[in-house]
């Protein structure tokens, strides 16, 4: 969700898979961002970009995912696939129903591993699209059993014979066997060496399949019952790879969809797909020369979205989105370019950067962006990302001296609530990693926060105005530490799904991404992933996203109960399975944080430095295997209730000048207060060659404004420095601050009591 020491961007290909109907499971919070499998990585700068996902996006659940994009083959313009109808994180969705049947019998593996003929196909249609679901994750020789060529050849003629007398529902369970059959492609196109080869054989049966399903007379009913199926069996086109074959269903679906009576019959889930069909296309050598040769679907999409452009701005909308999309994808092609100009101008015309069709206006200039930059003028579409940047983002917002907002629909409420969890959490992060300032040659002092309207803004809006994938919860975008003039910035959006409550998703798992890269983590973030790192990157985020907002992680507690890792394991995480990377990280780091401090302090020492191979050393030679045993009794602990409450964090000590107002190193005075009006006085005695110094204040009531004087006494009319927010979490940070005593003062904006003033330099 994510590259320039934005949220860790896992350096992984990801799993690029449309799940356009069913999806479930969810990922945490991402590499120093927090997100989902993020973009390869952005740049900042001349260095290579840290890019870290935010909060994982949504993993396609098993029963969506259609066949894997071949990443390599692909340009990172065309690794954009289309956009699922519910862009909300798995974690806020409603799961999805299974088709109208009910399970006959337990669902059990060696079911389907162990039957063959019409046994296998018989206990295929007995189970519920459930069970069905747990396929798509076999693997070895359970995969083989299950998916080899000849069980595939077999459900694929079996799906030919019930099509037949398909009646536009799953009485006759054409669900379960067209849902077999894309679990069969799954698994076999990510474990082809377990499964073995597909050939002409099952070529031959999945067409005579396909025909006969599309040749019934109840394939496109109109009807809820028939909407699960149909959608289905549109994505086992792609999954089979047979794109080309069925342009014809492509078109039909497209000429016939009316959104007043298909989307209130659920029909809206048999549509989507059709895009993946178009944008996988692209993939296949016929493809394209099927659609020059006849051109009409270029026209069935420019109809599409201008028939249906009221539904832009609603639960609809993506429809238009995607197919703006798919018909501007085809300027790539310098023989369609004169079919595919005009309709795609004509698109930007009736919309704008700007208001309810921005989504349209955004799809076709970003393909114009990435296929015909050169002809810019022609669209109107020159300078899109400015033009978007002012059309959306129109809410500037300074929350403190490092902080600002940027955000499309923030309110004055809104802003102060987000600008009081970030400012607030500062202290709570240097109390945890006990940090001496910014590591050398970090110049990233301010970080610029962007806030979209919702998940699907933030997928349309924050990858045609900033470049980036936005297949993950949101991004941290590093850039560059020590390049003059970078800017650092993390992208997120709001819930939406909790409204009217307020919520930023990610966004305190983002900001920890941030510090941790300015305090903790040498260089940029592919400086940090030369050695693994992972397991601290993200599963700090996540643990301090937490353990700040006092939140039990329910996710990280289930994953404990199943002890599916040693500690000496999750040392090796990489980005991939989302489970391992958020949720066992946040176990190892707390586990690390909590029982065994002084390792913690070891290995972060040497991250300090960017003495990668030092803090491996650490982990896997000193540490190794030492923990695996405790470990595993703590994960024990946790799952049965130890984890739900919040994490212990070692506490700043008091610190023991006689003089309750003098401040030190690495120290707190607390319980301070003052009336409405008057002071809270403090001075600090700062070494010679000192390059920072770092107070915080936090906790109590009222509301303290923090004020530095290098002179003398700070008051409201003589300060070089302040910090007023709308509470007692204030921040202030002198860079080289001149050597002998400073001073600092806590004004009482509104009487206060029970505040903490935190020292650090």
């Amino acid at each position: 969700m994510s590259p320039v020491r934005p949220l860790r961007l896992p350096q992984l290909a990801r799993l690029l898979t449309l799940a356009l109907t069913l999806v479930l499971a969810i990922g945490l919070f991402a590499p120093s961002g927090h997100a989902a499998p993020a973009p390869d990585s952005a740049r900042g700068g001349a260095a290579p970009a840290r890019t870290t996902p935010a909060l994982p996006a949504p993993q396609p659940a098993a029963g969506a995912p259609e066949r894997g994009d071949d990443q390599g083959r692909l340009a990172s313009a065309d690794r954009r696939s289309p956009l699922p109808l519910d862009t909300r994180p798995a974690e806020a969705r409603t799961p999805a129903k299974p088709l109208a049947r009910a399970a006959q019998q337990a669902c059990n593996v060696a079911d389907f591993t162990g039957r063959t003929g019409s046994a296998l196909v018989q206990q295929i249609k007995s189970v519920d699209t459930q069970c069905i679901n747990q396929l798509f994750q076999l693997t070895g020789t359970d995969a083989n059993g299950a998916f080899r060529e000849e069980q595939m050849t077999t459900v694929a003629y079996a799906l030919r014979d019930a099509s037949g007398g398909y009646p536009g529902d799953d009485s006759t369970a054409v669900g379960q066997l067209v849902l077999y059959l894309r679990a069969g492609y799954y698994v076999q196109w990510y474990n082809s060496g377990a499964v073995g080869s597909y050939g002409t054989t099952l070529q031959t049966a999945i067409r005579a399949a396909l025909d006969a399903f599309f040749a019934g007379a109840h394939w496109n009913d109109v009807s809820q019952a028939n909407a699960a199926i149909l959608g289905e069996a549109v994505t086992l086109i792609d999954s089979a790879q047979e794109n080309t074959r069925y342009l014809w269903v492509v078109k039909r679906l497209l000429n016939d969809y009316s959104s007043a009576t298909w989307n209130p019959a659920g029909m809206a889930n048999a549509v989507n797909p059709v895009f993946t069909v178009l944008f996988r296309g692209h993939q296949l050598p016929d493809f394209v020369a099927a659609v020059q040769a006849d051109p009409s679907v270029l026209d069935s999409l420019s109809a599409f979205v201008t028939r249906n452009e009221d539904q832009l701005g609603g639960d609809y909308g993506v429809l238009e989105y995607n197919a703006t999309k798919e018909l501007a994808r085809f300027l790539k092609y310098t023989a369609l370019q004169p079919k595919v100009r005009p309709l795609t101008k004509a698109l930007v015309a009736q919309s704008a950067p700007s208001g309810r069709t921005v989504y349209q206006w955004a799809a076709a200039a970003e393909a114009v962006g990435y296929y015909d930059a050169a002809n810019c003028s022609y669209y109107g579409t020159c300078n899109a990302a400015d033009q978007l940047k002012s059309g959306v983002l129109t809410v500037n917002y300074t929350c403190s001296p490092s902080i600002k907002l940027i955000a499309q629909a923030l309110d004055g409420t809104q802003l102060n609530t987000a600008c009081t969890s970030l400012t607030g959490q500062d202290a709570y992060f240097h109390s945890v990693v006990r940090d001496n300032g910014p590591v050398k040659d970090d110049n990233n002092t301010t970080i610029e926060v962007v806030v979209f309207h919702s998940s699907f803004d933030y997928q349309v809006l924050a990858a045609a105005i900033y470049g980036i994938d936005t297949n993950n919860g949101g991004m941290y975008l590093e850039g560059d530490p020590a390049a003059a003039g970078n800017q650092p910035r993390f992208l997120c959006y709001e819930a939406e799904w909790v409204r009217p409550a307020f919520q930023i998703w990610n966004l305190n798992h983002e900001y920890t991404h941030y510090l941790d890269g300015r305090f903790d983590m040498y260089g940029d973030f592919n400086a940090g992933m030369t050695t693994p790192t992972v397991w601290w990157v993200e599963g700090f985020a996540e643990y301090v996203s937490y353990s700040y907002r006092k939140v039990t992680n329910d996710g990280a507690v289930a994953a404990a109960a199943k002890h599916t890792y040693r500690l000496s394991d999750l040392f090796d995480t990489a980005y991939g399975d989302q489970d391992r990377v958020y949720r066992w990280g946040y176990l190892a780091v707390r586990y690390m944080v909590e029982q065994h401090r002084a390792d913690v302090d070891a290995v972060l020492a040497k991250y300090r430095v960017g003495d990668w191979a030092g803090a491996r050393t650490l982990l896997k030679t000193t540490i190794g295997t030492r923990y695996d045993a405790d470990f595993d009794s703590w994960l024990t602990a946790c799952a049965n209730g130890a984890c739900a409450t919040t994490p212990t964090v070692p506490q700043v000590p008091e610190c023991t000048a006689a003089d309750t107002r003098q401040l030190g190193a690495g120290c707190a005075r607390s319980n301070v207060a003052a009336t409405t009006g008057n002071y809270a006085h403090f001075y600090l005695l700062v070494p010679a060659g000192t390059q920072q110094v770092k107070i915080t204040t936090s906790g109590g009531t009222g509301n303290g404004d923090l004020y530095y004087n290098p002179g003398g006494w700070a008051y409201t009319n003589a300060y070089a420095a302040r910090s007023a927010g709308p509470d007692n979490s204030e921040t202030l940070t002198v860079t080289n601050p001149p050597a002998g005593y400073v001073y600092f003062s806590l004004y009482a904006q509104q009487g206060f009591s029970g505040v903490t003033v935190t020292s650090q330099f």
